[in-house]
This record gives C-alpha cells, sequence and structure tokens, in this order.
C-alpha cells in the first residue's frame, strides 16, 4: 500500500436526475484518480431539501478518502468529478438549488483552511443533519478540529435528525 496521505472525509448529495446512478458515477471516478484512495463510504441517506423553491429530495453519503492531493488540488479534482456529472455551478443566487451532484470537502485531516476558495472544515457542516448523519456512521469517533466534538455528539445534536432517513444502497456503491 502507498505511504502517505491524509484522510479526507467528503460530502455527498444529488437531487437532480438518477441519483442513485450518480452516486455510483461518483465512486467510480474516485477510483480512477489515481492521488485518491477510497477507504469507505456511509450508507446513504434521503433527506428533504432545504433551500428555495420546491425541490425533490435529495440523497446524501460521506466519503472517507486518503488522498495525495493538496487541499486546493482535491477541490478541483471534486469540481471536475462534478462537472463530468452534470453539475453546472452559475451565480451565489442558486446556492442551495437543486443539483445533480454536489461534493464537498468537509474535513482534510485535522486543517483549518480558510482562502476565498475554500473553507474546511467546511463552516456549516456541524449544522446540517444532512452531513452528520452519514459522518457519523461513518466514522462516529472522528473529532471536529476546530468545535472538538466528535460526529457521533455533533449529529446527535441535530433536531433535524429525523429528516434524514436511511435509503437503499444504490447498485455501485460500497458496503453491505
Amino acid at each position: 500500500m502507498r505511504e502517505g496521505g491524509e484522510i479526507a472525509y467528503v460530502a455527498v448529495g444529488a437531487n437532480l436526475g438518477d441519483r442513485e446512478a450518480t452516486f455510483a458515477s461518483v465512486i467510480r471516478a474516485v477510483e480512477a484518480e489515481s492521488e485518491l484512495l477510497l477507504l469507505a463510504a456511509s450508507p446513504v441517506f434521503e433527506t428533504d431539501p432545504v433551500g428555495p423553491g420546491r425541490q425533490e429530495p435529495y440523497l446524501n453519503a460521506a466519503l472517507r478518502l486518503r488522498s495525495w492531493l493538496a487541499p486546493s488540488e482535491l477541490l478541483a479534482t471534486l469540481q471536475r468529478i462534478e462537472r463530468a456529472l452534470g453539475r453546472e455551478r452559475r451565480h451565489e443566487a442558486e446556492r442551495w438549488g437543486p443539483r445533480t451532484i454536489d461534493l464537498d470537502i468537509v474535513f482534510y485531516g485535522e486543517r483549518c483552511i480558510e482562502t476565498p476558495d475554500l473553507v474546511v472544515p467546511h463552516p456549516r457542516a456541524h449544522e446540517r443533519a444532512f452531513v452528520m448523519r452519514p459522518l457519523a456512521e461513518l466514522d462516529p469517533d472522528w473529532v471536529h478540529p476546530r468545535i472538538g466534538m466528535t460526529m457521533a455528539t455533533l449529529a446527535r445534536s441535530r433536531s433535524d435528525l429525523d429528516r434524514v432517513r436511511r435509503w437503499r444502497r444504490p447498485p455501485g456503491w460500497p458496503g453491505a
């Protein structure tokens, strides 16, 4: 096994098109990246949408990766995967709108990064049950480097946890 690298956690979400096929495509795309190693994937959850207008429910999950990329390079790689899967980034007004795929770096090791293009840990992840529940299932003992609480504790603290429902494992999604 290749040495080095850093653990990164990536949130995955989609609510347009064939969500399950998109999730399988994310796994194939990540596995095709020579500088990334997929270590584990959370169960998949269906989540009521948050944001403007009427939207379809999201599928949400989390990935644990080993990355040999700099954080900014990981961001660029994830954005390239999003574009390949049909993601169109428009203007800020559509920030919480529907999307074919959304890949967000939630954690990159224990680093705290603040640049114009990337903030890690993700600044609102701990406020979102649809991010916390998959992370808590994936790695309940991982400690948020800024808040100092485990993923399990942060997930349990969410009052909207009931809006995040376990979904079947899509074809091509890792796990039992």
